[in-house]
């Protein structure tokens, strides 16, 4: 018991890192808006990312090439797709909402994780973290439609909220399919799936230059990709997938609903973006939902 409650706690410090890192990256990418687009700042962020990590995590990329090889299908959807699409998508809506909706949007993610973790893996969800899911979604909603459910029946929804429902469905799934992970060091892990998403990301990237909507990075941009490399990157999603080592994806996906709280204060206290009643209340129904489905029954472990 001493030794479960142990891990437990460390994973729930590592997860309070990230979520404060996941929360401080889409101020971030707010930062960024005009001074890199969203796709290059997702295609540098990870090669970035995947270069700074490289050298530590060499000698275990070597001793662990069979087991990449074996499963490099897996591991270029980790990050093409967990990566490379999630934050494609959440830069991009950022060119079109706020920073506060972005960061209460992703309390979706937890439902999609539940619901590929029923349906794909059989795996069990309780009945209080169904509750607390209902209570997140009614949060989403909430945002989504700014205070008026009725939008919602009309499909009258922001381009940037409609881009943040498709970044939620990418980061959920990635989230569920770490329960397939291979047993690789993290290093190792961590360093191929950041290339991955480079990778991933090219054609993105391409794409915008094709198109003629791509930014090249200023100062300011430069600094957004760093910080965005560096800490929402390879150190809140080492915290994050040992976390998940630690207490498994539902428990720990749950904690992704601690975003919009840290997300929220540094959008008014760095942007000064207004908070609304509806926000107020949004966040009061993800913090209920974060402690129903965190709360066990008395002698559990």
């Amino acid at each position: 018991m001493p030794a479960v409650q142990g891990k437990a706690w460390l994973a729930y410090v590592l997860l309070l890192a990230t979520t404060l890192a996941w929360g401080a990256n889409a101020v971030a990418g707010k930062f960024a808006v005009g001074h890199i687009s969203p796709l290059l700042l997702t295609n540098l962020r990870w090669g970035i990312a995947g270069l700074a990590v490289l050298p530590f995590a060499w000698p275990h990329l070597k001793a662990d090439a069979a087991m990449i090889r074996r499963h490099a299908p897996l591991l270029i959807a980790y990050g093409a797709i967990g990566f490379a699409g999630f934050n494609g998508a959440l830069y991009s809506a950022l060119n079109h909402t706020s920073a506060i909706n972005v960061v209460i949007e992703q309390a979706g993610m937890p439902g999609v994780i539940f619901a590929l973790n029923f349906l794909v893996l059989r795996q069990r969800v309780t009945t209080r973290q169904m509750l607390g899911f209902l209570l997140t979604v009614a949060g989403v909603a909430l945002i989504v439609s700014a205070g008026q459910p009725a939008r919602l029946l009309a499909l009258d929804l922001n381009r940037g909220d409609a881009l943040m429902l498709v970044a939620i469905l990418c980061y959920g799934g990635y989230t569920a399919a770490l329960r397939a992970k291979p047993r690789l060091h993290w290093l190792s892990f961590i360093t191929v799936i950041s290339l991955a998403a480079w990778l991933g990301s090219l054609p993105l990237a391409a794409w915008e230059f094709t198109a003629g909507t791509a930014i090249v990075p200023d100062i300011r941009g430069w600094a957004v990709v760093l910080f965005a490399a560096l800490v929402p990157g390879l150190i809140a999603q080492t915290c994050f997938i040992r976390s998940n080592e630690l207490i498994g994806a539902n428990r720990a996906g749950v904690f992704i609903n601690l975003i919009p709280i840290f997300g929220t204060l540094l959008s008014v206290a760095l942007l000064g973006e207004t908070l609304h009643l509806f926000h107020v209340a949004a966040l009061t129904l993800v913090l209920g939902g974060i402690a129903l489905a965190e709360r066990r029954r008395a002698g559990r472990s």
